[in-house]
């Protein structure tokens, strides 16, 4: 039986695809930094074989974990990247440390993962999934410290991707759009304020209410994901849906940039 390593799995796409890949088959090592937020997966889990491990993503004991799923279980044939966290704000308001915590967690915990899982997926032949946004190629307002870190997870994984197909493993960028799950509201949203910025962030904060009022199912999302795992030549980057299949090639064909500002300008009433 496969071996599957899954981070961020308390809530939202990670426990769903916890759930969906051990109904599927796989020997399921769902990781998450606090174990005392385990009890939905463990209450939703029942007999699935779902093995519930400790895991920071920021941690230098990322490696030893890894080494101890393998030896536990005699391989590692497939990591999902999913452990992240969400940064609301501008610069002049978030400050310097909320971007180095938000590069922390959703850049170096991906490198760290990888960095540690490789050498076993080289070995098993296995695969790279990792969970990155439509945050990840086009800039959005008000979210610069989370999407400056999508954006290096989506350089770092293009560029390892022919190298790490080299020796057999597929690296696979996986981009939701809205998702409704537990992740916008653990998200570090600041209170609409006085200062300069307090009409350009209200309205920002109404349209993204209403963006996620029609969100994709975390469900579907590992639906997807769980497909993506046995897939025999799984695409290199996936969008989860329509709607971010067309946000995401919006960015790709705006060589000029214009396109991106003119709808992003509006979602602070611009």
């Amino acid at each position: 039986m496969s071996t599957l390593l899954i981070t961020g799995t308390s809530t939202g796409i990670g426990l769903e695809t916890a759930l969906a890949a051990a109904a599927a088959g796989w020997t399921t090592v769902a990781t998450m930094r606090d174990l005392s937020r385990s009890g939905p997966l463990r209450e939703r889990a029942g007999d699935l074989p779902i093995d519930i491990r400790a895991l920071d993503v920021t941690s230098s004991s990322v490696g030893s974990v890894v080494d101890q799923v393998v030896a536990d279980h005699g391989s590692l044939d497939a990591v999902v990247n999913n452990a992240g966290v969400g940064r609301v704000g501008t610069v002049e308001t978030l400050g310097l440390p909320a971007f180095r915590d938000a590069m922390e967690v959703n850049f170096f915990g991906v490198v760290r993962v990888v960095e540690a899982a490789m050498p076993h997926l080289r070995s098993s032949g296995g695969r790279i999934l990792t969970i990155t946004s439509v945050g990840g190629v086009v800039g959005q307002p008000f979210n610069e410290a989370y999407c400056a870190a999508k954006f290096a997870v989506e350089g770092f994984l293009e560029s390892l991707a022919p190298v790490a197909r080299a020796f057999g493993v597929p690296v696979v960028i996986v981009e939701p759009g809205a998702v409704a799950s537990e992740f916008v509201a653990n998200a570090s949203v600041p209170a609409v304020g006085s200062d300069a910025y307090a009409p350009l962030l209200a309205a920002y904060l109404q349209r993204t209410a209403g963006a996620f009022a029609n969100a994709q199912s975390a469900s579907a999302v590992a639906s997807l994901i769980v497909d993506l795992l046995s897939a025999p030549e799984p695409p290199t980057r996936v969008q989860t849906s329509p709607a971010a299949a067309a946000f995401a090639g919006l960015k790709l064909t705006d060589l000029d940039g214009s396109a991106v500002q003119t709808l992003t300008r509006t979602w602070i009433g611009g």
